[in-house]
């Protein structure tokens, strides 16, 4: 039952004009033919006139019907290529790809290839596409040569149809793994950027290095941002906009994290310079009390009762400063 539905299909097909425009309520014959072959009335190409109509009634077995709409004789698109504005709506509208042109360049049909199918004037921001009695129909002088000229357009049109989906098939697919291979390269950025950095042996025995913790910030930073240009950009699909936000979640918990070693780093680097400080202070009130104790020296071999109690002063002034700088030094040391 099923191949013989295809093959009725194929002959309803077979039958109808080629045009793909579509005044059926189709978006081309063969889905025509695939409607006919479910019971739809046969009475709905224009450009195929009373005779697919009378054509179509003996492969169905259905009454001849007048009709929906007039009957269209052959036509073809012309372009006033002075008016027109390089767009390529009617290149992308067109269903047998007889335009040539390209973006902001003049556009041309290949009237040889045109099957009038009158899609591409409604695109047309400038109407500048005019439809016109197909040069070659009006050139045919006898019956045979108009059905010689429907023959060879119909097998045109459906070819180049055919050839055009499979066209527009294969880009689709090839759209499809771009944005696959783009949200793998997205997903692997990502691992990179927030995989923890490993310790390095200073980091391990003497805490986090500040420097190396700023320029790991610096490149999280850079990366939320172009994750946050990501995220505004417009149309996103919903994948893609979900491996951005888990992204940017992840990057702001690792910016969070270093913050956090930058502020431990920080306490530290503010406690060695405050011992660092201490340790001069020591050895600065270690130098003042050797110089008391050289005065004290020479004032008891060259000096009088008040120089000698004078120098004992100093030395007793300089050795309280040592206790305490020493005491200080201690209890920074201390944990």
């Amino acid at each position: 039952m099923v191949s013989a539905n295809a093959a009725l299909i194929e002959t309803l097909d077979a039958a109808l004009p080629q045009t793909q425009c579509g005044k059926c309520g189709h978006p081309g014959c063969r889905p025509y033919a695939e409607g006919i072959a479910a019971g739809e009335a046969i009475n709905k190409c224009p450009p195929g006139g009373e005779a697919t109509v009378i054509r179509l009634a003996e492969l169905t077995g259905q009454t001849p019907q007048p009709l929906a709409q007039p009957a269209e004789s052959p036509k073809v698109a012309f372009i006033r290529e002075a008016e027109c504005i390089g767009c390529t709506k009617c290149i992308q509208a067109c269903p047998v790809d007889a335009i040539l042109g390209a973006a902001k360049q003049m556009h041309t049909v290949i009237a040889g290839e045109c099957t009038g199918c009158e899609l591409c004037v409604a695109p047309c921001p400038v109407d500048c596409i005019d439809i016109l009695p197909h040069p070659e129909w009006v050139a045919a002088e006898t019956r045979a040569q108009q059905d010689a000229y429907l023959t060879r357009r119909a097998e045109l049109g459906r070819q180049r149809h055919e050839a055009r989906q499979r066209r527009l098939q294969r880009q689709a697919e090839e759209k499809r793994r771009k944005r696959e291979r783009r949200q793998a390269a997205l997903a692997a950025k990502t691992t990179r950027e927030t995989a923890p950095a490993k310790p390095t042996p200073q980091e391990a025995t003497a805490g986090v290095d500040a420097t190396s913790l700023k320029a790991t910030r610096a490149t999280l930073v850079a990366g939320l941002k172009r994750v946050e240009r990501q995220r505004q950009r417009d149309p996103l699909d919903a994948e893609t906009r979900r491996a951005l936000d888990e992204r940017a979640e992840t990057l702001t918990s690792r910016l969070a994290d270093i913050d956090r070693q930058l502020g431990n780093a920080q306490t530290r680097h503010a406690d060695t310079s405050v011992t660092h400080h201490r340790r001069m202070a020591v050895k600065a009130a270690e130098q003042s009390l050797r110089k008391a104790r050289q005065q004290v020296a020479h004032a008891e071999r060259h000096g009088d009762a008040a120089s000698r109690e004078a120098a004992h002063g100093q030395v007793e002034e300089a050795q309280r400063m040592l206790d305490a700088a020493r005491a200080a030094l201690d209890s920074s040391s201390s944990p």
